[in-house]
C-alpha cells in the first residue's frame, strides 16, 4: 500500500512536471507563430493619420497660406518663401505631435530604393537649452552628397554637392520618429539623378498633350489629365532563422543552389489558399502601417508559388503610386523582421516555382474623373476613346524596345518568357469585340455588335452573369482590361517609375502627333477617321491574343518585324538608340546626358549583380558544398570498409560513393574554371555583360548542376543550409 502511494505520488509529480514542460514548450513554440491581435481597427478612423495631406493642409494652415500653396500646385509656379516657413511650421508642429524629433529630404537616387538622412528638429537657445526648429528653406531644400549614388558619370568622387528639393505634390508622412519630405534629387550643374523628377515631367508632358486633344472633341473644361497607376506587389516570406542560414540570401536575395522538392506548386494548392496564420498576422499589421500612410492597400491572398503571397492597392496618380510602392517595399521588410520573417522581393527567389512580379495598371483620366480608356457602353461609336486606343498601340508598336529596356535587369531574366511571366517580346492585347472593332475600322466595314450573351452557372437561385467581352491574357505583356491597360513585365523589386516614365512619353509622342494633324484639318471628322484607320491600319502587328509562350508565336513575331530582346545584355543596347533618345530629349523628360546615365547604371548594376552572384556561388561551393560533400563520403568510406571487414555485401554504399566522388570533382573543377573565367571579364562595360550573359551566367549553371546534384545524394545530416523543403514548407 505504501509502495503504491509512493508509485502514485512519483506518478502525479511526473505527469505535473511533463504538463509544466507542455505549456512552457506550448508558450514558446506558439509565441513564435502566432501574435497577438491588437484592438479592432476603425479603418476610415487611422487612415492618413501619419500623412501631412490636402485635409491636414486645410487644418492647420491659414486659409491665405493653404490658398497659396494650392496655387503653386496648379500653376507649378515658385513657392514663396514666407509661405514656404509658414507650411513648415505647420508641418513641424503637426510632426512632433505625433512624436516625430527629426525631419528627412526622402528622395529616389538611381540606386532603384529609397535614400534619405535625418536631422533633428533641434536648435540651440544659448543657455544650455533647445527648441524645436523648421524652417521653409529647410523644407524646400537639402544638401546630399551627389557623388555616392549613382550618376552614370554625371558626377565625379570629388564632386560631391548634390541637392534635393520638396516635391509639394507629394504628401508628407510621419514614420520611425522622423517627418519624411519626399523630395527630388538633382546634381550641382542641374541634372537630375533620380526617378522622381523625370516622373513628374513625363506627368506633366502627357497631360499637355492629352488636353490638346480634348480639346479638339469639344471638352473645355478639362484643365489637366492624370496619369493613373496601380502596382500589385508580389513577395515571398521565409522564417528569419532558415533564411540566415543561407549566405546565397543573404547576398543576393535568391537561392543560387537548391534541388526541386519531392513538392513544388503542381496541385495548385496555393494560390488563394487559406492564409497561414503568421502570415495572416503579418499581412494585418502590414495592412495597418500602410492604412495609416495613406496607402490604398486593397487586397491581400496566396500567390501561385508556396511562401508566395500579393498586395494590390488601389490605383492613384502615377506619382503618388510610386512614392507609395517604394513604402510598400520598405515596410514589407521592416513588417516581416517583427514577425520573424522575412520577405523576399526577387524576381526568381526559387528555381522551378513561379517568381514574383509587378502588374502595373495604367490609365488616363481627366480631372474630372472620367476615365479617357473607358470605352463606355458602345466603344464602336466612342470616337474619343478610339483616338487615345490608337495613339497607345502606335506608342507600344514604335518605341517597343524601350518599353522593353525599362523591365531588363539581372533578377527579371529568369522570370520574363517562364510560365509565370510575359514573354520578352512586346505585344497588345485587346479581348475580342475590340480586335473585331479595329479590323472593321481598318477593312471598311461595318461592325456588327455581337449579342449580350449570358454566361449561366448552373445554379437556380442565383441570376444569370453578364458575360464579359474581354478576357485576360496572362501571358500577354500589355493587356487592355476594361478601361486601363496593365503592363505585366515588371519584376517585384524594382521601381515602377521608368515603366511609367516610357508610358507617359510614348503617349505623349503620339498625342501630339495626332493633335498636330487634327488642330490644321479642315474636315474634322473625315481626318479623324482617316487618322485612327491608317494609325490601326499600319500598327496591328503590335496586337496579339495567342498564347504568348508558344514557339509559334516567337516565329511569327519574328515574321511580324517585333523585336525579342531575351536578355539584359541583348535589351540595355537598345535602350540608348536614337530614336529613343530623340523621344526623350524632345519631350523634356531627359536631357541627353542624363539619359545615357541611366544607361550606365543599368548596364553596371547587371554586371555588378552578376558577379556577386558568381563569387557568391564560389565561396558556398569552397566553404560549404564541398566540405559537406568530402565529410559524407569519409563517412560512406567507413561504413565500406567495416562492411568489407565483415564480409557484408555494400554494393549501395560503393555506388554511391562513386557517384559522390564524380559530382564533386565535377563541382570542384566547374568553381576552379569559375575563379578563372572571373578573372577575365572585359574592362569595357557592354562587353562585360555580353561576357557575363555568355561566358559566367553558363559557369554558373554548370556549378549549381553539380551541387544540386550533390544535394540530392547527401545525407541531411551533412547538408550544410536549409533545402528548398525546409524553406518553403515550414
Amino acid at each position: 500500500m505504501f509502495l503504491g502511494h509512493i508509485l502514485s505520488l512519483h506518478f502525479r509529480v511526473f505527469l505535473n512536471t511533463m504538463m509544466l514542460s507542455y505549456n512552457a514548450f506550448s508558450m514558446e513554440f506558439f509565441a513564435e507563430r502566432t501574435y497577438p491581435m491588437s484592438e479592432i481597427l476603425n479603418v476610415p478612423e487611422i487612415f492618413g493619420t501619419d500623412v501631412f495631406n490636402e485635409a491636414t493642409m486645410k487644418q492647420r494652415l491659414p486659409g491665405a497660406v493653404y490658398d497659396a500653396w494650392k496655387s503653386c500646385i496648379a500653376t507649378g509656379s515658385q513657392l514663396p518663401l514666407d509661405v514656404a516657413n509658414e507650411i513648415a511650421e505647420g508641418m513641424k508642429q503637426w510632426a512632433t505631435e505625433r512624436g516625430a524629433t527629426h525631419y528627412t529630404h526622402w528622395f529616389q537616387p538611381m540606386t532603384g530604393i529609397t535614400a534619405e538622412k535625418h536631422d533633428s528638429f533641434i536648435s540651440p537657445t544659448g543657455d544650455g537649452r533647445v527648441i524645436m526648429e523648421f524652417s521653409g528653406k529647410e523644407l524646400v531644400r537639402g544638401e546630399p552628397d551627389a557623388s555616392s549614388f549613382p550618376s552614370g558619370g554625371l558626377r565625379a568622387t570629388f564632386e560631391a554637392r548634390g541637392y534635393t528639393a520638396w516635391d509639394p505634390t507629394s504628401c508628407a508622412f510621419v514614420k520611425d520618429g522622423s517627418l519624411y519630405i519626399p523630395t527630388c534629387f538633382f546634381s550641382y550643374t542641374g541634372e537630375c539623378l533620380d526617378k522622381k523628377t523625370p516622373l513628374l515631367r513625363s506627368i506633366d508632358d502627357v497631360s499637355r498633350e492629352a488636353v490638346r486633344i480634348l480639346r479638339l472633341f469639344g471638352d473645355s473644361d478639362t484643365k489637366r489629365v492624370i496619369c493613373s497607376v496601380g502596382a500589385e506587389q508580389e513577395y515571398f516570406l521565409l522564417p528569419k532563422d532558415l533564411y540566415a542560414q543561407r549566405e546565397d540570401l543573404r547576398l543576393t536575395g535568391r537561392t543560387l543552389f537548391g534541388a526541386q522538392p519531392p513538392k513544388g506548386q503542381e496541385l495548385d494548392d496555393h494560390y488563394f489558399g487559406t492564409i497561414r496564420t503568421r502570415v495572416s498576422s503579418f499581412m494585418r499589421d502590414l495592412d495597418e502601417q500602410l492604412w495609416r500612410l495613406g496607402i490604398l492597400s486593397k487586397t491581400k491572398h496566396n500567390e501561385g508559388a508556396p511562401c508566395q503571397h500579393e498586395l494590390a492597392p488601389i490605383y492613384t496618380d502615377a506619382n503618388t503610386a510610386c512614392d507609395d510602392n517604394q513604402l510598400i517595399m520598405a515596410i514589407m521588410k521592416k513588417c516581416a523582421a517583427k514577425h520573424n520573417l522575412v520577405c523576399l522581393l526577387h524576381e526568381k527567389p526559387f528555381a522551378g516555382i513561379s517568381g514574383s512580379g509587378k502588374h502595373n495598371n495604367w490609365s488616363l483620366s481627366t480631372d474630372s474623373g472620367k476615365n479617357l480608356f473607358s470605352p463606355g457602353k458602345t466603344p464602336s461609336q466612342n470616337a474619343r476613346f478610339l483616338v487615345f486606343l490608337a495613339a497607345f498601340i502606335a506608342g507600344v508598336d514604335d518605341y517597343q524596345d524601350f518599353l522593353r529596356c525599362t523591365v531588363a535587369y539581372a533578377g527579371n531574366d529568369h522570370r520574363l518568357g517562364a510560365n509565370e511571366a510575359p514573354p520578352a517580346i512586346i505585344s497588345v492585347f485587346l479581348g475580342d469585340e475590340l480586335n473585331a472593332i479595329i479590323r472593321s475600322i481598318i477593312d471598311g466595314t461595318n461592325y456588327q455588335e455581337p449579342e449580350k450573351s449570358m454566361l449561366r452557372i448552373g445554379v437556380d437561385v442565383l441570376p444569370a452573369i453578364p458575360k464579359d467581352t474581354t478576357d485576360r491574357n496572362r501571358t500577354s505583356p500589355l493587356a487592355f482590361t476594361g478601361n486601363k491597360f496593365e503592363f505585366r513585365m515588371l519584376g517585384s523589386s524594382q521601381s515602377i517609375a521608368e515603366p511609367n516614365i516610357a508610358l507617359n512619353t510614348i503617349m505623349a509622342e503620339e498625342l501630339s502627333r495626332f493633335a498636330d494633324v487634327l488642330e490644321k484639318a479642315e474636315d474634322f471628322d473625315k481626318a479623324l477617321h482617316d487618322l485612327v484607320c491608317e494609325t490601326f491600319t499600319n500598327h496591328q502587328r503590335i496586337l496579339f491574343d495567342g498564347n504568348g509562350y508558344s514557339e509559334e508565336w516567337k516565329q511569327e513575331a519574328a515574321r511580324r518585324g517585333l523585336s525579342n530582346l531575351s536578355s539584359t545584355a541583348e535589351a540595355i543596347p537598345a535602350y540608348i538608340q536614337p530614336k529613343n533618345i530623340d523621344l526623350v530629349v524632345r519631350h523634356g523628360i531627359f536631357t541627353e546626358a542624363e539619359f545615357r546615365a541611366r544607361y550606365a547604371i543599368q548596364l553596371e548594376a547587371y554586371n555588378k549583380i552578376v558577379n556577386i552572384e558568381a563569387r557568391t556561388m564560389v565561396d558556398m561551393a569552397i566553404h560549404q558544398i564541398l566540405p559537406a560533400a568530402v565529410h559524407y563520403t569519409r563517412s560512406l568510406c567507413d561504413s565500406v570498409a567495416a562492411k568489407k571487414s565483415l564480409g557484408a555485401p555494400c554494393r549501395a554504399e560503393s555506388r554511391l560513393l562513386q557517384e559522390l566522388s564524380e559530382h564533386t570533382d565535377g563541382l570542384y573543377d566547374a568553381v576552379e574554371t569559375m575563379k578563372e573565367e572571373l578573372g577575365k571579364v572585359p574592362r569595357d562595360a557592354k562587353a562585360a555583360a555580353w561576357y557575363y550573359h555568355d561566358v559566367i551566367v553558363r559557369g554558373m549553371n554548370d556549378i549549381r548542376r553539380e551541387a544540386d546534384r550533390l544535394e540530392e545524394l547527401t545525407d541531411k545530416s551533412f547538408w550544410p543550409y536549409p533545402t528548398y523543403s525546409d524553406l518553403l514548407f515550414y
